[in-house]
């Protein structure tokens, strides 16, 4: 039998593929980021990218990012206690600190330092201040809480009445505390702790004149001003400077690492408050750097395009690109904040009975991506994005935004309950039963059903599963 000749066949077909800008792409990379995360990228395209400048929020006018109410009314943000201190690009350094809270039993840096508060002369009363202080600071090793929010803490929380002077002087025996550093109030206060038991520095006195007089200069990485003004030489400001970007932003990082701590750390990314049947929530962005497209570059960008010579239009081809990066960047950061924010109003809007009951999972409602996705607008995979990875602060307690998403089990009566509240009633079924004779996964599921809950023994066998509670024979005691 003859064999078939082999042929080949070429057809053509109409596909429609979409594709990511790069701008797109960046602003679904940004969203997918931390808070931690995108801190580090921010400072790092600030270094790589000199038509972009970044600015300390504490300098700028307070903004409203309201959070609607059921009855459309809005309040403003509620905002953390922490303050806006960042690490100046002159560090290429991570200025986190502020609400990292441990994953773990792992003992903190607080033990050193309560350690070494220990061997002080104290009152009982500056022992409690002391400690209180120390269990103020951040990750960092700084006090980012007001004095004056001290003073009213230690009244509410241990019934002690002290002036803010007395907090001071307490403060100031634990800024003489190892390493250098701890126990500042801000970046620049730091510095010039440090600064204070630096003997071995060239100059010391210039040093301390940069950081105590010309702060912002120096933050700015502004050194032919800084020069000028204190009149002397660019080598002589590079050489002050050298000294003191070797000076440590993080004082209480480095202890962390002396004494082993290898513990892993949740910094939220929202900050959640309730007031009577107020809900507010905000970013945790304070120690995101405020960013703008540098004036200077735009300007030099303008002169540069109205010349005619090859070189300097090559010079503005390059500020062309920087510039249009810087604005690509600071849009994407703009992008991200909002569309995390409208995301967590959403969240709220949706479980506020149980923000504000105070965490009561019974009060969880069911909820699933597609929920918010249609209160915002947003893409079902935007709404997935914000909520991987990213957690919000409570008064009681930080929770995955994952935690907000269930599935819904209908009742008899016809409403609908969040799975956390049937794993709720197994856990308690499990409690009450006779351990001589411990429920069956099908016990179980007839006393969901005469509580009004109608599923299935493999439904109740999956959240027994979920809750850790073994099968029935290996419950009996």
């Amino acid at each position: 039998m003859a064999k078939k000749p082999i042929t080949q066949t070429q057809d053509q077909e109409l596909l429609q593929v979409q594709t990511l800008s790069p701008q797109q792409l960046l602003a679904v990379q940004l969203l997918e980021m931390t808070t931690v995360e995108i801190e580090e990228r921010v400072r790092g395209e600030v270094m790589d990218n000199p038509a972009l400048e970044s600015r300390e929020k504490d300098e700028l006018p307070a903004e409203d990012n309201d959070v609607p109410t059921d009855d459309g009314s809005s309040q403003d943000d509620y905002d953390d206690y922490s303050g806006n201190d960042e690490i100046p690009v002159a560090y290429g350094g991570y200025g986190g600190g502020g609400n990292d809270y441990p994953v773990g039993d792992t003992p903190s840096f607080g033990d050193t330092l309560t350690e070494q508060l220990s061997e002080l002369p104290l009152t009982s009363a500056q022992k409690v201040i002391g400690e209180y202080i120390i269990g103020s600071l951040d990750e960092d090793g700084l006090l980012r809480k007001p004095i004056v929010e001290i003073e009213d803490e230690l009244l509410i929380y241990n019934n002690l009445a002290v002036s803010a002077d007395e907090i001071l002087e307490v403060l100031k025996m634990i800024q003489t505390f190892e390493p250098a550093g701890i126990g500042a109030r801000s970046l620049q206060e730091c510095l010039l702790l440090q600064l204070e038991r630096n003997g071995r520095s060239r100059d010391l006195s210039l040093q301390k004149r940069i950081v105590a007089d010309y702060y912002d200069d120096f933050a700015g990485k502004r050194w032919d001003q800084l020069a000028e003004k204190l009149e002397i030489s660019g080598e002589e400001c590079r050489d002050a400077i050298s000294d003191i970007v070797r000076l440590n932003p993080r004082p209480g990082a480095s202890l962390t690492e002396s004494i082993g701590f290898s513990r892993q750390q949740i910094t939220p990314d929202f900050l959640l408050d309730v007031q009577d049947e107020t809900v507010l929530v905000s970013l945790n962005n304070a120690h995101v750097p405020e960013l703008r497209v540098s004036e200077e570059y735009v300007q030099m960008l303008n002169e540069q395009s109205e010349s005619q010579n090859n070189e300097q239009r090559a010079a503005a081809l390059f500020l062309r690109q920087k510039i249009e990066s810087a604005k690509g960047f600071v849009s994407a950061v703009q992008q991200r904040e909002q569309t995390m924010l409208s995301t967590m109003k959403a969240i709220v809007k949706m479980q506020k009975p149980f923000f504000v009951s105070g965490g009561d999972e019974a009060m969880l409602k069911p909820m699933i991506l597609e929920d918010v996705a249609k209160m915002t607008g947003y893409d079902v995979s935007t709404i997935s994005r914000v909520g991987n990875s990213k957690y919000v602060q409570t008064p009681w307690s930080i929770y995955p935004l994952k935690y907000f998403f269930s599935d819904g089990v209908v009742k008899e009566d016809g409403t609908e309950q969040s799975v956390y509240e049937l794993h709720r009633v197994i856990r308690e079924l499990v409690d009450a039963e006779d351990k001589q004779s411990p429920l069956t996964d099908q016990a179980l599921q007839e006393q969901l059903a005469a509580h009004g809950y109608n599923v299935a023994r493999r439904t109740v066998a999956k959240y027994r599963e979920q809750l850790d509670i073994p099968v029935a024979r290996l419950r009996k005691e």
